[in-house]
């Protein structure tokens, strides 16, 4: 006898990876970034998919081109989905604003934090895992010992710069009121603090786009990588540091979460390590097989006061709730990527 789930077979006895007994993932914002990348990751074990996402005129839609999930829905039509769709293994609701400067606080509100009010409220309902993602940018300009904890005690001690950080902020307030009061909750859930992550299949993105890909650009068109000078007194231009995460890890990290019922809460996701913007710099010019190059140009007057000039996730929680992968150097991430971006078709 065997058991399957999502395509994956194990021998008798044996509890296969993803071993749900329900039909579909729902991925909201599947079509984005992250989103299409777990997509292309869980597809590949077999699973089925509902997309919820808008495609646009941006050629978004190349992001699923290799791999087309079996419902693709626009956000206006999720209520109707729920109604009437197959039992799900999982929600996982990586679809936002996302913009650090966005400035339409209604739109945010209602698209940030209602909307995860929403899943998180029908999930707990029909006993469906929870995956959700927060940013990094919910740490405002954080620093000292213990800045960068995901301990839920500390949230209230966060200052978001941004209104996307803040949004972002005000989800995970409410999960950990919903939570310490003992109201429903999903059997599973787990908020993600996602920090600067880069890969392929974020080309729509505009102005969001990594500072990998933008350094890429650069340098393949024989330009120096330009680089913010610093608005921190006493940081130097190019110091000011980050922890840049390669994509394929954070699939890793989401589809272990998904596979690990027991792992409850709000983690941080990213490597644990801060890299400076000019190793990332250098990083891009020898994967591209180009000289060293870098100028420096000043700080827009929109980021100023709400940059933030470090970051650096604390992963205790995550690791000690079981997770042992490896995350990936930024060198290699960055060779990685740029080798792809080089290639004829650079979609995952």
């Amino acid at each position: 006898m065997v058991r399957r789930a999502c395509g994956v077979i194990a021998p008798a006895g044996i509890v296969p990876r993803l071993a749900y007994n329900r039909r579909m993932i729902l991925l909201t914002g599947g079509a984005g970034f992250i989103g299409s990348c777990l997509h292309a990751s869980l597809q590949e074990r077999g699973c089925e998919t509902a997309v919820l996402d808008r495609l646009g005129s941006d050629n978004k839609w190349r992001n699923l081109r290799r791999r087309p999930p079996q419902r693709l829905l626009p956000p206006e039509q999720l209520d109707g989905f729920l109604a009437t769709a197959p039992r799900l293994d999982a929600v996982v609701h990586l679809g936002a604003v996302s913009e650090t400067t966005a400035r339409d606080g209604d739109l945010v509100w209602q698209s940030n934090v209602v909307l995860s009010q929403r899943l998180w409220s029908w999930c707990a309902e029909q006993g469906v895992p929870f995956l959700y993602a927060s940013s990094a940018a919910t740490y405002g300009a954080a620093s000292g010992e213990g800045a960068f904890s995901d301990d839920p005690a500390r949230l209230d001690a966060l200052r978001p710069l941004n209104l996307y950080g803040w949004s972002k902020h005000a989800f995970d307030l409410w999960v950990r009121g919903e939570v310490e009061r003992g109201r429903p909750a999903p059997p599973h859930w787990a908020g993600l603090k996602f920090f600067n992550v880069f890969g392929p299949n974020e080309y729509h993105k505009g102005g969001m786009v990594s500072v990998v890909k933008v350094k890429h650009d650069e340098v393949v068109a024989g330009e120096a990588a330009r680089l913010f000078r610093s608005d921190r007194p006493g940081l130097a231009d190019g110091a000011q540091a980050r922890d840049f995460v390669w994509v394929g890890d954070v699939v890793d990290v989401l589809l272990w979460l998904l596979d690990t019922p027991g792992a409850n809460g709000l983690f941080n996701l990213g490597t644990g390590v801060a890299r400076t913007y000019l190793d990332l710099a250098h990083a891009v010019c020898d994967a591209a097989g180009v000289p060293r190059r870098v100028g420096f140009v000043p700080m827009p007057d929109a980021l100023r006061g709400q940059y933030q000039s470090y970051t650096c996730a604390d992963m205790t929680r995550l690791r000690d709730a079981g997770y042992v992968g490896q995350f990936t150097p930024l060198e290699e991430g960055v060779r990685r990527y740029v080798a792809l971006l080089g290639s004829a078709d650079p979609y995952l």
